[in-house]
């Protein structure tokens, strides 16, 4: 797939095909393609821990909160929900450089899901208080993010930005999740 509509695909999946479950080989796969991302002045502070399909998939699960904006919807139902996740963890006193590395390894692991069919959804709403503890994370490291992953049920569409410039994302009659973008022209500042 060409790059440009590999990062168009890559939009936050929500619901997922409970019974088609990643295999840990499989977020594998996805920590080592995060492994190879740039890292600020390569200090590469970086852990995850993966969670598969199993009781602490499902206690995880319960554990995170899904799309704010979707008032009517209080998260993935039974059958589409994740059936794995990787927590991204970093130093409790990581640097200001760690916390873009956060963001390079969330985006590396969405866009090489996306490159395999498979959804992910980059979580910061979670429990950080119990989170850390069901997943054992040492003192001297915090959860940063929660990505919950497995094959993507939904579609996801990037949609022009509406006439009033609202940003929040929607769900069409048929199910089909749009997300507003900015034109390339409201982007760009200037041009030298």
């Amino acid at each position: 797939m060409e790059f440009k509509a590999l990062a168009e695909a890559a939009r936050t999946c929500r619901r997922f095909f409970e019974d088609q479950p990643l295999a840990m080989g499989d977020l594998e796969w996805l920590v080592d393609c995060a492994r190879l991302a740039p890292s600020g002045k390569n200090g590469q502070e970086l852990r995850f821990t993966l969670v598969g399909n199993g009781e602490t998939c499902q206690k995880l699960f319960a554990l995170t909160r899904w799309a704010g904006a979707l008032k009517d919807w209080g998260g993935p139902h039974p059958g589409e929900r994740p059936t794995a996740f990787i927590a991204i963890l970093m130093p409790q006193t990581g640097k200001e450089l760690t916390c873009y590395d956060v963001g390079i390894a969330a985006q590396t692991i969405q866009l090489a899901a996306t490159s395999r069919g498979w959804g992910c959804c980059i979580i910061q709403s979670f429990d950080h208080q119990a989170v850390p503890a069901l997943l054992d994370v040492p003192q001297d490291m915090k959860v940063a993010l929660v990505l919950g992953l497995g094959v993507a049920k939904e579609k996801r569409v990037v949609a022009p930005m509406p006439e009033n410039g609202a940003t929040t994302y929607w769900r069409d009659a048929e199910g089909v999740h749009h997300v507003p973008k900015r034109s390339l022209e409201d982007l760009i500042a200037a041009r030298f």
